[in-house]
């Protein structure tokens, strides 16, 4: 039995033993946006640059990508995980990278996650006091992180219709 097998299998008996038909861990698909009307959408032209502004932080040419999930390239993205395939070709319905990426579909894990909160002192490596917050004013955390920015419908829909077409 194959590494992908086996982890579809495990998938099924875990799913199975904690009931997923009673709704707890099942995702309502009608809360996916649609798939783009868009034709001809690639992955170099249309994906990549989605997935670089919000993704490649995690999911990029990092030594240790977030569990083993690239997407910096179109090979990388068809390979999938740790877990196996993310994408299923012609089947965003399917696809755990679409599942994913929906906040309303999966408010849990929501992707992309909030960046780690920036603290430092004037020295950057945190100020003394309760919970260790730097003070307000000069000298305290310096730029805030980026808030986290999750994909748009449109951006969601593009991405849907790409794996529609066919993952290309």
């Amino acid at each position: 039995m194959t590494h992908k097998n086996l982890t579809a299998v495990v998938r099924l008996a875990v799913m199975a033993g904690l009931g997923v038909a009673t709704g707890a861990l099942a995702v309502d698909l009608t809360k996916l946006p649609p798939a783009s009307t868009q034709t001809g959408v690639t992955y170099a032209k249309d994906i990549q640059p989605i997935f670089k502004a919000s993704c490649f932080d995690c999911h990029g040419d990092q030594a240790r990508p977030k569990h083993g999930l690239r997407l910096d390239s179109l090979a990388a993205a068809l390979k999938g995980s740790q877990d196996g395939e993310v994408i299923v070709p012609g089947k965003s319905d399917k696809s755990d990278l679409v599942i994913n990426i929906c906040w309303e579909a999966k408010p849990e894990h929501p992707m992309p996650p909030n960046p780690p909160a920036r603290r430092g002192g004037p020295d950057g490596t945190g100020a003394p006091g309760a919970g260790n917050q730097p003070p307000p004013g000069p000298g305290g955390p310096g730029p805030a992180a980026a808030p986290r920015k999750e994909l748009t419908p449109e951006q969601i829909g593009l991405i849907r219709a790409w794996i529609d077409q066919g993952a290309k």
